[in-house]
C-alpha cells in the first residue's frame, strides 16, 4: 500500500447484514487515537484420538477456527488530546457500547462489522467488550477509559449462509455441532424429516454419526425429495 502522507484513523463500520453493503450500514466509529497495537489470534484444532492397539497418536487436522482480532480504543475527554474537555465520557461510551454490543432493531441480533486501518481490512462480529475506567472528575464522573474490543472473523461460508433462508430444505446449509446435538435431530430441524441422516453422514464422510464431536462443521446438502 503506497504512503499518501495522510494520517489514517482506525475506523469501525457497523452493518445489519453480512453483505456489509452501504445500504445496510448502521453507523461507524473513528478512533480518536489509533491503538498502539492489535492482536490477531489464529488457531487450528486437531483430534488427539489414539488408534486401538497403538502406543501413540498423530494429531489429525479437524478444522481452522475463525481468526480473532482484539485491540484497545482510548476515550479521553480531559481535553489533553483535542483541547476540548468535556464533563465526562458517559455518552461516548454508551454510544460505542450500543454500536458494538446492541441488537439491531430490524434484524433483532447484533451487528456485523468491518474494521479498516492502513492495510488492515477485517470483516467480523464483536464477541466481547471490556471497559476499564482510568480517570475521574472530583464528583466521580469518568473522563478517561480504555475499551478493549474482541472481534471474530466472518468466514465466507458464514456470509453466504447468513443471506440464505435458513429454514429452506432446498439449500445447502452449514452447521457447527453443539454439545447434545445428534444427526437425526439436526436433519429434522433443517429438512423437517430425520430420515436424511444417513445421506448427510455419507456426504460428510462420518465414520460414526452417532458420536458427533462438538465444534465440527457439517454441511447439509439439498435433497430431491422424490428420490430421497
Amino acid at each position: 500500500m503506497a504512503q499518501t502522507g495522510e494520517f489514517e484513523k482506525m475506523t469501525v463500520y457497523a452493518y445489519n447484514n453480512a453483505d456489509l453493503s452501504d445500504s445496510h450500514k448502521k453507523g461507524e466509529y473513528k478512533a480518536t487515537i489509533n491503538p498502539e497495537n492489535y492482536v490477531l489470534d489464529i488457531k487450528m484444532e486437531f483430534n488427539d484420538g489414539q488408534g486401538q492397539g497403538t502406543s501413540g497418536a498423530q494429531p489429525r487436522f479437524k478444522l481452522k477456527n475463525p481468526e480473532e482480532l482484539s485491540f484497545e480504543f482510548l476515550f479521553d475527554n480531559t481535553g489533553i488530546i483535542d483541547g476540548k474537555p468535556k464533563e465526562n465520557i458517559t455518552d461516548d461510551i454508551a454510544a460505542f457500547r450500543e454500536m458494538l454490543m446492541g441488537f439491531d432493531g430490524e434484524t433483532h441480533e447484533p451487528k456485523f462489522f468491518k474494521l479498516v486501518w492502513g492495510t488492515l481490512l477485517f470483516k467480523a462480529r464483536c464477541t466481547g467488550l471490556n471497559i476499564t475506567y482510568k480517570l475521574f472528575n472530583p464528583d466521580g464522573a469518568p473522563i478517561r477509559a480504555v475499551c478493549k474490543g474482541t472481534f471474530k472473523e466472518l468466514k465466507e461460508e458464514e456470509l453466504r449462509v447468513s443471506e440464505e433462508n435458513r429454514s429452506s430444505p432446498d439449500l445447502t446449509h452449514f452447521r457447527v455441532v453443539q454439545k447434545g446435538d445428534n444427526l437425526p435431530l439436526m436433519c429434522y430441524q433443517i429438512y423437517g424429516d430425520p430420515k436424511y441422516y444417513l445421506q448427510v453422514a455419507q456426504a460428510n464422510k462420518l465414520a460414526n454419526f452417532r458420536s458427533l464431536q462438538p465444534g465440527t462443521e457439517l454441511f447439509f446438502p439439498p435433497f430431491d425429495k422424490t428420490t430421497a
